[in-house]
């Protein structure tokens, strides 16, 4: 008999030992689970299995049964990397939470993780609010802040976002994107703009990435705010990748007040 096979036959006798508070929160678990719920992958990904693809669909069913708000990026690092890891793949997050470049690996590979979860989320257009920090010092972006970004691009190779398109309480739409690394790096021949009709006592700049049509494929966005980030604006999900899709109902274990929730 296997272990994974005496884990089975063992779970019952487990459950028998548990207390009548723990007996009910795992019937609790159990009915989310038998929520209506569709996931599906890329058959093209070179990134999601099956496995990877039913745990992280599940992780999000346990997290939305304790909460209405999205799942942010410390807890999808974590869920990420362990359904990686039981789907055979070598991944490890990075050894620092603030590490300026990579936040794991899958192998050789160095992977940078985001997620976006706003409540006016495009579902065509990508919108990180915080690719990176600025830092002080003389605000130059066509000289100074374009090229820091360009710079930090090689402390990674790919580009993940976690994507929450629908999250009412009840009903749940999430789908991991990749960001080509490829695409972000043509900003070093984009249009640099300072930002006009702005409340900034320093100017902000906008460089964007024309698409040959007329249009732009996407938009830096260079906040000189209090809080000096990068932002990146209208990225165009066609040029992007699809790996996964979970769509789920979900009811509540416990009640949850509205404080706190995404604005």
């Amino acid at each position: 008999m296997d272990a994974k096979t005496k884990q089975i036959v063992s779970l019952p006798e487990a459950i028998a030992s548990l207390t009548p508070s723990q007996k009910n929160w795992i019937q609790a678990f159990v009915l989310q689970f038998k929520m209506p719920h569709m996931f599906a992958r890329n058959p093209c990904s070179n990134l999601m299995t099956d496995t990877m693809l039913e745990n992280i669909g599940d992780l999000l069913r346990i997290h939305h049964a304790m909460s209405k708000r999205s799942l942010s990026k410390a807890p999808f690092e974590y869920a990420f990397e362990k359904a990686l890891q039981l789907s055979g793949k070598p991944a490890k997050l990075a050894d620092s939470s603030t590490n300026p470049g990579y936040d794991m690996t899958i192998g050789d590979e160095r992977i940078s993780l985001k997620t976006e979860a706003a409540k006016n989320v495009k579902e065509n257009q990508l919108h990180v609010s915080k690719w990176m920090e600025m830092g002080k010092g003389v605000w130059d972006p066509p000289n100074i802040q374009l090229p820091r970004f360009l710079e930090h691009m090689k402390g990674y190779d790919r580009i993940l976002s976690l994507r929450c398109l629908m999250q009412t309480g009840k009903q749940y739409w999430y789908e991991l994107v990749e960001i080509p690394h490829a695409l972000m790096m043509e900003a070093a021949h984009g249009a640099m703009e300072k930002a006009v009709n702005t409340t900034q006592e320093t100017s902000p700049w906008y460089c964007r990435v024309p698409d040959g049509k007329g249009g732009y494929k996407f938009s830096l966005y260079f906040d000189a705010g209090s809080e000096r980030k990068l932002q990146v604006k209208g990225l165009d999900k066609a040029y992007c990748v699809l790996h996964a899709t979970w769509k789920f109902e979900s009811f509540q274990l416990t009640p949850e007040s509205n404080y706190g929730d995404d604005k």
